[in-house]
């Protein structure tokens, strides 16, 4: 079975994402923040009748990814590590600020969970992902590439992480390394960055961003920055051909 690290794995897309993995035979290793919430995502995901396993903790904190880093090796054996998913993310201090209220401190803080916790997390992992010719997928924003007010600790974290997966590939081409606009989705974290508005417009996870992921982990087209949106409709296009 192919196996898979996602962190930030308990709502949203990451879990949207675990549980059609689970569902396609995959093994799991999870990860989020809340003991509670990664002991029923476990519970749930094993429901499928796959090997899952869980760790709470913070993808900031070293020892929590050496532990989760320990975790996924054991799983995945000596074929490797086939998949590591970073989309364990933050927004930052809420509400939203612009950045001449944004203090140092508080751009660290999102920098170590959206930025520097992924770096250590891969590096860790790379023997194991090398070792399955593995992927790498981060999860990006259009906040990485467009300015919006407000949105500068989070989308420079999102351009940074972009920019790393990009280089990770550059150096190491028997991977791949894919950044992935999920696009709007109506999750909690999109509802904190909105608060008292209606985001009931937004699609679930499930409805783009997941069969985008899915399509581009089939397909393994080259390395680079993909949005969910094309790779679901060039998914399309193929299929109608």
């Amino acid at each position: 079975m192919p196996t898979a690290l996602i962190t930030g794995a308990t709502q949203g897309l990451g879990r949207a994402l675990a549980e059609a993995l689970a569902v396609r035979g995959w093994d799991l290793v999870v990860t989020a923040r809340d003991d509670s919430h990664v002991a029923r995502t476990v519970a749930g995901l094993r429901g499928h009748g796959h090997d899952v396993v869980g760790l709470a903790g913070d993808i900031a904190d070293a020892v929590h990814r050496d532990e989760l880093a320990d975790l996924a090796i054991e799983l995945a054996g000596p074929r490797g590590l086939d998949l590591l998913v970073h989309n364990a993310s933050t927004l930052g201090p809420l509400p939203l600020r612009p950045l001449r209220d944004l203090t140092t401190d508080d751009l660290a803080a999102v920098l170590a969970v959206n930025v520097l916790g992924p770096h250590g997390l891969t590096r860790s992992l790379l023997p194991s992902l090398v070792a399955a010719a593995g992927t790498v997928l981060a999860i990006s924003s259009d906040a990485g590439v467009e300015h919006y007010e407000t949105w500068g600790a989070y989308g420079a974290s999102k351009a940074a992480l972009d920019h790393l997966t990009s280089t990770l590939a550059a150096e190491l081409p028997t991977l791949r390394a894919y950044a992935v606009d999920p696009g709007d989705m109506r999750t909690a974290m999109h509802q904190a960055a909105f608060p008292g508005e209606d985001i009931s417009d937004r699609p679930l996870p499930e409805e783009v961003a997941v069969p985008g992921i899915l399509a581009l982990l089939e397909s393994r087209p080259a390395s680079g920055r993909y949005r969910a949106a094309d790779l679901v409709a060039a998914a399309g296009s193929e299929v109608a051909s």
